[in-house]
């Protein structure tokens, strides 16, 4: 069995799914870890941002057009979800909730848009964005 290709979007942002999980349950074991949903939070807004500015364009000029629209409507949702959060005092059952809506929607993301994804002749250049990228402030996505 060979590793994982580090350069492949599917499993650089797969990676991160798990990552935002795993700082969302963090928060929820121990409430007072601010510092674990503020990582969460950031990161998955990032993450959001990564793909509808450089993911997505190209895979909707490849035809993906429904499975994409429906990212769009289901980020909107998440970022909505996280406003709520960051209104006020970390609601653990709030946390939950986003918790639950990222499965829902990593169920279908993963399997149906990353692997289209890897196939991108930028596919390369999708992962090197994780680390490389930064959100400019006061972006919002398309569907918020």
């Amino acid at each position: 069995m060979s590793a994982p290709d580090a350069t492949d979007p599917a499993v650089a942002y797969t990676a991160e799914h798990r990552a935002i999980d795993a700082e969302i349950e963090r928060f929820l074991d121990a409430p007072d870890d601010g510092a674990a949903l503020r990582t969460a939070l950031d990161t998955l807004r990032r993450h959001i941002y990564l793909e509808e500015k450089f993911m997505f364009p190209p895979l909707r000029a490849a035809g993906l057009m429904m499975p994409i629209m429906v990212m769009i409507r289901e980020h909107g949702e998440l970022w909505r979800a996280m406003d709520a959060i960051e209104a006020g005092d970390p609601d653990p059952a709030a946390c939950r909730e986003l918790l639950r809506m990222l499965a829902v929607h990593n169920d279908k993301e993963e399997p149906i848009v990353y692997p289209q994804a890897t196939e991108l002749d930028c596919a390369a250049d999708l992962t090197e964005l994780l680390t490389e990228a930064a959100m400019p402030d006061g972006w919002v996505c398309a569907a918020a």
